[in-house]
């Protein structure tokens, strides 16, 4: 026979492991629970919470046209308003006949306490505003007819529920006006008899909730503000760091194609050169075949790092590759569109190794470009260089002229920076800025290391 023993198992009581472990909470349940602990957080542990009212910005607005001493006396407008109702609250307050002038002092400093304490702890200023409510009624023995809010409480909590609602968020707000109408009747149940019918606690209610609406529209427009701002500010530097990567990729497509067709031409050369010597000595045949295999070997290595950067949809274009030689094609085109320029060039002109002449032709369109977006009506001026270390590039314009029938366009900024890229692709020097008359120039030394007379 087998014994059979029931475990009963008794759920604990308390704590963390209590029923609330084994009982299913329903959404409404956990809605009040989480209310409680918003209710908690906001007007009891921050009820001492020091946080003291900064200067107000002057970098905007119309405090921002002020200048010298008056714009740093502006920063300090949130405080002076803050002052002055606390001060209006204290005349509201003491001002009550038939009672001594120490009772309206005193009446009057809890009217203004409140109010100025709102820039420090605005927390406990709500707390510090309905207790004083009580006091005031107190020592003025209910002699107005408007109860429970006397009516220099009723301007003081009025003020401390605006600042408070500002200076907090919106659930705060809604706290503390929900705490008022409970202050409010529990006052009225106290009292009650015939002064129910004197209640100003709706009038109280209505005006308040009104002034925390305007507030709760002010946090969700300027939460709006702060959010589009974040989000403009990650979308242009987003958008910065794509057209840099756009012009660094173009420029690894160029380098690619540029240097993949001379390692292909050597490689070529290479291995047609034994060919072109009768009876070639054995050393020479290996001397080529190797030259062959480090270059089919580069070639190889370099579409494997820069080919990645080539779209799938990416043609390569079916005409050669600008050169200087087709400047004139380009200063006819932009003189099409209204620009006037001319070029100058000195030195023996000669050809240039490919990378440099794509380079100096992209970097003197932009340069262009650049005076016709924000220099429109502009005159310009192309100087090219041939030196014997290589190639100097100067473009300038001149100051936009005045009145100028066509505004300037701003650009994204990209073009300098994508100049700079190029130059520094070649090992160049670069400086760019304003001029002494009021336009912009350009400068630019792309090095060009000389060729023996052999290679020659």
């Amino acid at each position: 026979m087998t014994d059979t023993t029931e475990t009963h198992t008794t759920p604990p009581r308390g704590g963390s492991g209590g029923y609330d472990a084994y009982m299913p909470h329903s959404p409404e349940f956990r809605a009040a629970v989480d209310a409680l602990r918003g209710l908690r957080q906001d007007l009891i542990s921050e009820a001492f919470a020091y946080h003291p009212l900064p200067p107000m910005r002057v970098d905007k607005g119309l405090s921002r046209r002020l200048s010298g001493r008056l714009r740093e006396y502006a920063a300090w407008t949130p405080h002076a308003l803050i002052t002055a109702a606390g001060l209006l609250a204290m005349l509201i307050a003491s001002d009550n006949s038939g009672h001594g002038a120490v009772t309206n002092l005193f009446v009057g400093v809890l009217a203004l306490a409140p109010i100025l304490l709102t820039m420090v702890r605005p927390v406990l200023a709500f707390w510090l505003s309905l207790g004083g409510t009580a006091i005031t009624y107190q020592l003025l023995n209910g002699a107005s007819d408007e109860w429970p809010w006397m009516a220099g409480s009723f301007a003081c909590h009025l003020v401390v529920l605006t600042v408070v609602a500002i200076r907090t968020r919106p659930r705060t707000a809604a706290w503390m006006w929900l705490l008022t109408g409970a202050y409010s009747l529990l006052w009225e149940g106290g009292l009650g008899g015939p002064h129910y019918y004197g209640s100003n606690t709706i009038e109280l209610l209505f005006i308040s909730a009104l002034a925390l609406l305007v507030v709760s529209v002010w946090h969700i427009r300027r939460d709006a503000q702060q959010t589009v701002t974040a989000q403009q500010t990650v979308t242009a530097h987003e958008r910065s760091r794509r057209t840099l990567l756009e012009e660094r990729t173009t420029i690894a497509r160029e380098l690619h194609d540029v240097v993949a067709h001379h390692m292909s031409v050597v490689a070529i050369q290479a291995e047609a050169a034994p060919y072109r010597v009768e009876n070639p000595p054995p050393e020479l045949e290996k001397a080529f075949a190797t030259i062959r295999e480090n270059a089919v070997a580069a070639l190889t290595e370099l579409r494997r790092v820069l080919g990645v950067v080539r779209a799938e949809d990416y043609e390569a274009p079916d005409a050669p590759q600008p050169t200087l030689a087709d400047l004139d094609a380009l200063l006819d085109n932009v003189r099409e569109a209204g620009l006037s320029v001319e070029k100058a060039v000195t030195g023996a002109v000669r050809e240039l190794p490919q990378g440099v002449e794509l380079s100096a032709y992209r970097i003197v369109q932009e340069a262009l470009s650049n005076t016709l977006r924000h220099a429109p009506g502009a005159s310009a001026r192309v100087e090219i260089g041939y030196v014997l270390g290589g190639l100097g590039l100067r473009i300038v314009n001149g100051p936009l002229p005045q009145p100028s029938l066509v505004k300037p366009s701003p650009g994204a900024g990209h073009g300098i920076t994508g100049m700079r890229e190029r130059v520094s692709m070649l090992s160049g020097e670069m400086t760019a800025g304003a001029t002494d008359e009021g336009g912009y120039e350009v400068v630019v030394f792309l090095p060009v290391p000389l060729m023996d007379e052999g290679e020659a």
